[in-house]
C-alpha cells in the first residue's frame, strides 16, 4: 500500500527546503550565533581585552563569569562585558 508517491514526496521536500532556505536568507541567518555568542579561550579574551593572562585569572577569581569544559576555560563574551559593566556601575 503507497500512502504517497515518490513524485509527491520528492516535491514537498523541495518546497520545504525551499521555504526554509528563503526564510534563512530573508532573516540573514540572525539564527547563527552573534560575536557575543562565541566562546572564547583565556587566550583570545586577553588579547581582546588588552590584559595579560595573570590579570584575567585573577579576575576569574573575583567572579568573573567563565565556563569550564573538562580541563580547559572559555568566556561567553557577552556575559564578560555584562559583568564588567555591573563592576563599573556598582
Amino acid at each position: 500500500m503507497e500512502i504517497i508517491n515518490n513524485e509527491a514526496l520528492s516535491q514537498c521536500i523541495r518546497d520545504a527546503v525551499r521555504a526554509e532556505l528563503q526564510e534563512h536568507f530573508k532573516t540573514g541567518g540572525s539564527q547563527q550565533q552573534t560575536a557575543e555568542e562565541r566562546l572564547l579561550s583565556k587566550q583570545e579574551l586577553a588579547a581582546e581585552l588588552g590584559v595579560s593572562l595573570a590579570t584575567l585569572s585573577d579576575w576569574m577569581k573575583k567572579g568573573l563569569p567563565f565556563l569550564r569544559l573538562h580541563k580547559r576555560v572559555y568566556f561567553k563574551k557577552s556575559d564578560v562585558l555584562k559583568a564588567m559593566q555591573q563592576n563599573i556601575t556598582d
